[in-house]
């Protein structure tokens, strides 16, 4: 499993993206750069990300910071299918 084009599947999906995720790399911005990306849409990228890799994230493991880049979300969900 690519699970940089998987997580970038899940962010085109629930933001309405229409494919602009698969260009995302490690340093593309994502919280407070992408007007998609409010309150609401952060909890429907955890439920994205829970369903289609089969994990869960506990209130615990996500901040600000998983969601400040690309990479900082591809590494929350690496570190958890691990």
């Amino acid at each position: 499993m690519d699970i940089r084009k998987e997580l970038a599947v899940v962010l085109d999906d629930v933001l309405g993206l229409k494919g602009r995720a698969q260009g995302f790399v490690d340093s593309t911005p994502l919280l407070g750069a992408l007007p998609e990306l409010d309150s609401m849409a952060v909890v429907g990228i955890i439920a994205g990300i829970e369903e289609h890799f089969g994990v869960y994230l506990a209130d615990d493991e996500i901040d600000g910071s998983s969601f400040e880049t690309f990479g900082s979300l591809l590494k929350l969900v690496q570190d958890k299918i691990g």
